[in-house]
């Protein structure tokens, strides 16, 4: 095992140094060295338009929606109203499992129902692991999905660890010999292909040269481009996803740099794969997603969640008009030299502050409203917030005040010396401040008691804060710093899709020690908010707090009820804040998409399900019926089994 990680970290190292210095020479004039055109500045990146049936996507057109039956594709009539389901909550896109023959050849009867009752609105076909089941398909629909990791290769079995150059190059050749002769058959029948990577089916061959690491999983896409940018093959749109919000957009990002380099612009699809059902999917999708579309990245998007896939289309269309409202904002402007490495999770370094900064956990700042401290605390929930804020003050919990001040006081007010404190401010105050006093940067190094609360009244509120980390870096300030937002949101549904958007990829990138909040509507209680914090953390992967459940959509490989079973699973187990907990559909790529759960539980065919111990199989074929009882048994068993309070 040692020599196996030493050799793909080699790789994996070289291959990350090389992206870098290749983009730092061809973009050194303008010392922009990013994976978009600039990181500043909202505006959809550019890529190559292409043809699925009669709806274009990439180049100019809008981001695309779409979701995927979870019916029987055998059955014509249930994935038929199904579809029109989905394409009456306003998808523009609809995907069906192609598992076998008989579903490759019933798309002809679906497609031909749809047409008949006045749908004509392009189908994709799902396909794994069988080529043959792909050329079938793109008979009949307007697009094939195929996955890298299983599609001529198989998914790793881990059986052979080390490949030479020779033999690398060999398994390249046999790809691009079955390959080609696919995309000319897809040139013929007019299909568009999806090339599709999952963190969790990378082959052999991948795995024993990078690793499961962004660099492999974005290479395993790259073997493929290759081939289709040397055909001339340009119908082709790119997906990779993961259950990790953070592996997702730091191998996007991976990827639109390396496309770049090799003067490629395929489009690109976006979605969290397994990000489960209710608020946690909402606010996880829109964290992992929201990262990539608020830098202009993604061509057409999936909300992945445990629920009728009708329900996933309303999700997908206000986060894409709520970054529609980042159109034609303020100039924002930041030092470039300063910004995190984009591809690798580093935290960025504060001076600790009482509990915040430094290795603490990022701080939860709920907000009391008009309230006071006394009417919340026997309210507050399980989910103990660390600050609250109220007015122009924050406390703690036990009812110590700690005042919140403006640049000026704090620059001018010598009793503030001393004293912990917060400093409410926004860049664009901020930088006219400092221009006018160049002392605050000093003293702003000298503090030890001082925590900023930093907002942004840009219509691009995401671009506007991470500025303002450059410019912290820039000068070397280790302040901790608390991330605020106020909306004035009706629904809890859109409050938590913005905020997730707007502050999620910040902490992604390791920007923010603290997050605060508010909404002016009185639609939301101080709980919903408080939750949202909370949420927005553990999406993030900053600060774990309950358990975590990774559960997939379900599609028409599952044969029981995912949604159903994924509830009963999520209320047995919702005690256990230690755990990561799978729920998964099938096999194809459950297993691979729960790599770093503790416990897993995924159908195995015929109302039965697999139980996992992280990535080891421990239970098979369990009714499903019993699979709660049973993974209970399997947690106790090994000594991760605490009681719920009562």
């Amino acid at each position: 095992m040692r020599n196996k990680n030493s050799h793909f970290f080699l790789y994996y190292t070289h291959w990350i140094k090389f992206a870098f210095q290749a983009l730092r020479n061809r973009y050194m004039k303008n010392l922009n060295f990013n994976y978009i055109e600039n990181l500043c500045k909202y505006q959809r990146q550019r890529t190559w338009e292409v043809s699925v049936g009669m709806t274009r996507l990439g180049g100019d057109n809008p981001i695309r929606i779409q979701s995927m039956t979870d019916t029987d594709t055998k059955d014509t009539e249930a994935t038929v109203n199904q579809i029109i389901k989905i394409i009456k909550a306003g998808a523009d896109y609809v995907r069906v499992t192609v598992k076998g023959i008989r579903d490759a050849e019933n798309l002809r009867n679906i497609k031909r129902e749809l047409v008949e009752r006045g749908y004509n609105n392009p189908l994709i076909g799902d396909i794994h692991f069988n080529p043959k089941l792909a050329e079938i398909a793109a008979r009949y629909i307007s697009k094939v999905r195929i996955n890298p990791g299983n599609f001529y290769d198989k998914r790793a079995q881990f059986k052979h660890l080390i490949y030479t150059d020779e033999e690398y190059k060999d398994e390249l050749k046999k790809i691009e010999e079955q390959f080609i002769p696919f995309l000319e058959m897809l040139r013929s029948t007019n299909t568009a292909l999806r090339i599709g990577a999952n963190q969790g089916s990378l082959s052999d061959r991948i795995m024993s040269r990078y690793g499961d690491t962004p660099a492999g999983i974005v290479e395993s896409v790259m073997e493929f481009l290759r081939i289709c940018k040397r055909v001339n093959f340009n119908n082709v749109v790119i997906s990779i996803k993961s259950s990790n919000t953070r592996m997702m957009v730091y191998t996007v990002r991976l990827l639109s740099l390396k496309m770049r380099l090799e003067d490629m612009e395929y489009p690109l699809h976006l979605g969290v794969t397994e990000a489960g059902e209710g608020e946690d999917g909402r606010i996880k999708s829109a964290v992992g997603i929201g990262a990539l579309l608020a830098d202009g990245i993604g061509d057409t998007i999936r909300i992945s969640l445990t629920e009728s896939p009708e329900r996933e289309v309303p999700v997908a269309r206000k986060l894409i008009n709520h970054f529609k409202s980042y159109q034609d904002h303020e100039p924002i402007t930041a030092p470039m030299h300063a910004q995190t490495n984009p591809f690798e999770y580093e935290r960025r370094s504060t001076r600790p502050v009482m509990n915040m900064g430094g290795k603490f956990l990022p701080v939860v700042v709920a907000d009391l409203g008009e309230r006071s401290l006394q009417e919340i605390l026997p309210i507050r929930g399980k989910l103990i917030p660390d600050y609250f804020l109220s007015g122009n003050k924050i406390l703690d919990i036990e009812g110590n005040i700690y005042p919140i001040i403006s640049l000026e006081e704090y620059l001018f007010e010598s009793t503030r010396w001393g004293r912990m404190k917060f400093i409410r401010t926004n860049k664009m105050d901020f930088d006219r401040f400092m221009d006018q006093h160049p002392e605050i940067i000093t003293k702003l190094k000298q503090t030890r008691k001082t925590v900023l609360v930093l907002e942004s009244f840009n219509k691009n509120p995401f671009a506007e804060l991470r500025a303002f980390f450059m410019m912290l870096e820039t000068h070397i300030w280790k302040v901790p710093v608390i991330l605020y937002r106020r909306y004035d949101e009706r629904s809890l549904e859109d409050l938590q899709i913005k905020a997730s958007a707007d502050l999620g990829g910040l902490f992604i990138d390791g920007y923010g020690d603290g997050i605060c909040i508010s909404n002016d509507s009185d639609t939301t209680t101080f709980t919903e908010l408080k939750d949202l914090s909370y949420g927005i953390l553990q999406a993030s992967r900053m600060r774990v707090s309950k358990t975590e459940f990774i559960s997939c959509p379900g599609c028409g490989r599952t044969q029981f009820d995912l949604h159903e079973t994924t509830l009963k699973v999520k209320e047995h187990f919702k005690h256990l804040n230690h755990l990561k907990i799978g729920v998964m559909g099938c096999v194809v790529n459950g297993p691979g998409e729960m790599g770093d759960v503790d416990y897993g539980f995924v159908g195995a065919g015929n109302g039965k399900v697999n139980l996992y111990k992280g990535q080891q199989l421990f239970k098979r074929h369990i009714p499903f019926e019993e699979a709660v009882g049973e993974l209970e048994g399997l947690i106790r068993e090994n000594g991760d089994w605490t009681d719920p309070e009562k």
